[in-house]
């Protein structure tokens, strides 16, 4: 396994890689979705898919980030569907009018490129 800390810039301490995730998860538009890869790129932290899904799963349960829209690489769900949180995601998901079939998600129809470049 990569050490994730060893792709993040340099001097950026763990509270301010934090904001950055925070800061570009909380502009994901409605209907969009992103990779925790594509997230963490955002983000400024290089290769961090890993270091991102660590981060996401200690979200508190009151947050109002739009944690569902983050999933995993080729539009996979990566939450259970049987867990509490893996409903949860796919009931927000199709609220926003996306289709999930075989635990997929079509990225290139829903796939959100950054700051408003496929909105």
């Amino acid at each position: 396994m990569t050490d994730q800390s060893t792709l993040l810039p340099p001097g950026a301490d763990a509270e301010a890689r934090r904001a950055a995730v925070y800061l570009v998860m909380a502009q994901i538009p409605e209907g969009k979705v992103v990779s925790y890869g594509e997230l963490a790129a955002m983000a400024g932290l290089g290769r961090a898919a890993r270091w991102v899904g660590r981060l996401m799963s200690q979200l508190p349960d009151d947050t109002r980030l739009p944690w569902h829209r983050v999933i995993a690489a080729g539009g996979r769900l990566s939450l259970p569907a049987g867990s509490a949180a893996g409903h949860e995601q796919r009931m927000r998901l199709r609220a926003e009018g996306l289709t999930i079939i075989n635990d997929r998600v079509d990225v290139r129809r829903h796939g959100w490129q950054s700051f408003g470049h496929n909105e």
